[in-house]
């Protein structure tokens, strides 16, 4: 039986990025363009992508998990330091980085929102509820707050808030109920005992088995807060205009209706983003039975008006 290290690893391997094609026919890069990656991950997009712009072009790949960057700076290998730079960096500061980098404008800004599959597969990242590991949940794994500070330190009420708002949860102050009635056991610091007690609030309420774990939208509401992921994404896209040079790109792929809903509205709101996407592009068929991953993706697209 493989073990988890090698699930992983296997994971890495054979990682699909989502919606290659859609993205090549909307931004159609050309060399000597340089493009923002805000989430690089294990470089798959970057791969595509990153040949295309060249000779000439700029591939700045930003991302918060140090193992993810150590895994792409290998998978590109060939291009880091000829026209590709990666950089440990929120998304959301990417000026910074610009900066650092003497540029002010781009001519795409791109980001795959969301858990990245190797990170979800592994134990000890605490992202699943479906193994047992500490209860983590940090893509930057230099940063103090956890998981499990949040779970146990907030309030009843902020935790049933916390998971109504970003989780979408219906059961959310029952939950929320349950979660402190284990509390006064002892600290709840792991995967397993968090989700457990999810399942025993839902199983009260008379609620019965269905296709998705009763611990799916507590486990992205916890995720989204430690994280700070709308946040992140609302900054992001604020700095958009005025780091987008005329005519030039913004896709974001998102995989819940929280992420697409700020892109959605973010777009709407501006007047000097043309939005080449009315509706959100979604995998096809066949992209959907080879990676399971892209069923939830939806990908927008929006193009700087010229000056």
């Amino acid at each position: 039986m493989a073990t988890g290290q090698q699930i992983v690893a296997d994971l890495r391997r054979e990682h699909q990025p989502v919606l290659v094609e859609p993205l090549l026919d909307l931004l159609k890069l050309e060399p000597g363009q340089v493009v923002l990656d805000g989430t690089v991950g294990l470089g798959g997009h970057a791969a595509v992508f990153a040949p295309r712009i060249m000779p000439g072009g700029r591939y700045i790949g930003l991302d918060l998990d140090e193992e993810l960057l150590a895994e792409a700076r290998q998978r590109l290998s060939g291009l880091v330091g000829h026209g590709l730079d990666l950089f440990k960096a929120n998304y959301a500061e990417y000026p910074e980085v610009l900066a650092a980098l003497g540029l002010q404008r781009v001519d795409v800004l791109f980001l795959d929102l969301g858990v990245n599959s190797a990170q979800l597969a592994d134990p000890a990242r605490g992202f699943s509820f479906e193994s047992e590991g500490p209860l983590d949940m940090r893509y930057d794994r230099t940063q103090a707050d956890k998981a499990l500070d949040l779970v146990n330190a907030a309030s009843e009420d902020q935790m049933a808030d916390l998971f109504y708002e970003f989780g979408q949860e219906p059961l959310s102050r029952k939950i929320a109920r349950r979660i402190c009635q284990v509390r006064h056991s002892g600290r709840i610091t792991t995967t397993r005992v968090l989700a457990s007690a999810v399942e025993s609030a839902y199983a009260a309420a008379g609620k019965g088995p269905s296709r998705r774990s009763p611990a799916t939208r507590v486990f992205q509401a916890l995720r989204i807060a430690v994280n700070h992921e709308l946040e992140n994404l609302q900054r992001f896209l604020d700095l958009a205009p005025t780091h987008l040079a005329p005519g030039g790109k913004l896709a974001v792929i998102s995989f819940h209706s929280l992420e697409d809903g700020i892109v959605k509205r973010w777009l709407r709101g501006q007047d000097d983003m043309e939005e080449i996407t009315r509706r959100p592009v979604v995998a096809d068929p066949a992209e959907r039975h080879s990676n399971p991953r892209s069923r939830s993706a939806k990908l927008r697209v929006a193009r700087r008006m010229e000056v």
